[in-house]
């Protein structure tokens, strides 16, 4: 078995469901989007949306798909900076009793926070301030750093960061593991192509991309994109909501339909397809079998408020694994 350490934005998810996306224009939000805020405007976010009883959870794309491999079993890693607060103290415990590894710096910064706005048809928007997550650096990505690690989980937010992402790619080659990247957002992907471009040719192993963010990486829709990228990675895959996911490697292509069920809110869903994904490529499970597992984990997210779940569907979840791993 093959272990993961992932690397992001170490965030505490402030979670929102909204009754009318009117507000999201109030607010200056493009809906669906991921927007950084500077800590006034977060405030301010909050103090207007806090009518609605917003719940909490440590959080940040690389964190939720770690803590979703935490829970699997697979023991994972995770770097990443928060405040000397008790956001940081919540977010370092939360990850914990997820069964994950912790390497975390502690600044005199703030925790940052995300509020994740979730509408009525169950998009999320988010509103980001980055506050200490912002400040970790290439210079404290030490040489042992990955040692018992075979595979680099990255999140494109991290992305804007060229120097840190240079850092992380060539010192992950140089011990001999994968990378893998899940591109985050359509807007971050469109700020950053060209070194999206450069790190997905030189560096990248496996990538994830919604539709939105296969769009802007490549130019064209989900069904092509898949190819495209599959021409400069090992495997990509393309999650395309409710009609599934688009995988490629090589020759080799699936279509993996999504699981049916209500969706109350899709907060999480691409973190937690990439967890059940990773999961099954670091046990050596075939395409189909990894496609399976991060449908899994992202149906039943989709089912919950915000990218947490409780131990009972985690048990539920659990027993499925074991079907679909001992799937003919």
């Amino acid at each position: 078995m093959k272990r993961v350490i992932g690397i992001g934005n170490a965030l505490v998810d402030v979670i929102t469901k909204i009754d009318d996306d009117s507000l999201l224009s109030e607010l200056g939000l493009p809906k669906g989007s991921m927007q950084l805020v500077d800590m006034e405007k977060s405030a301010a976010i909050k103090s207007r949306t806090k009518c609605f009883g917003p719940a909490y959870s440590a959080g940040g794309s690389a964190a939720n798909t770690v803590h979703g491999l935490g829970m699997l079993g697979l023991n994972p890693g995770y770097i990443g900076k928060v405040g000397k607060d008790t956001d940081g103290d919540y977010f370092d415990g939360d990850m914990r009793r997820g069964g994950v590894e912790n390497i975390l710096y502690r600044s005199a910064t703030p925790t940052g926070t995300s509020t994740v706005l979730v509408s009525p048809d169950s998009e999320r928007t988010m509103a980001t301030h980055l506050g200490a997550a912002v400040e970790i650096n290439a210079d404290e990505i030490y040489d042992g750093i990955f040692d018992g690690y075979d595979i680099l989980y990255l999140e494109g937010y991290l992305v804007p960061d060229n120097e840190l992402i240079k850092r992380l790619c060539g010192l992950a080659k140089e011990k001999g593991m994968e990378i893998a990247i899940d591109m985050a957002s359509y807007n971050i992907v469109e700020e950053n192509l060209a070194f999206f471009r450069e790190i997905a040719d030189k560096y990248v192993d496996i990538l994830f991309a919604n539709e939105d963010e296969a769009r802007a990486f490549t130019g064209e829709e989900a069904d092509r994109a898949v190819d495209m990228i599959a021409g400069v990675c090992s495997i990509a895959v393309v999650k395309t909501g409710s009609r599934g996911s688009l995988i490629r490697r090589g020759e080799e292509r699936l279509m993996i339909g999504a699981m049916a069920g209500e969706c109350v809110d899709t907060t999480g869903a691409g973190d937690l397809y990439a967890a059940g994904f990773l999961y099954g490529y670091a046990n050596g499970l075939n395409l189909e079998k990894c496609g399976l597992l991060g449908t899994l984990l992202a149906g039943n997210v989709i089912c919950a408020v915000g990218a947490k779940m409780d131990e009972n569907r985690w048990a539920t979840i659990r027993r499925n694994v074991v079907e679909i791993e001992k799937m003919e």
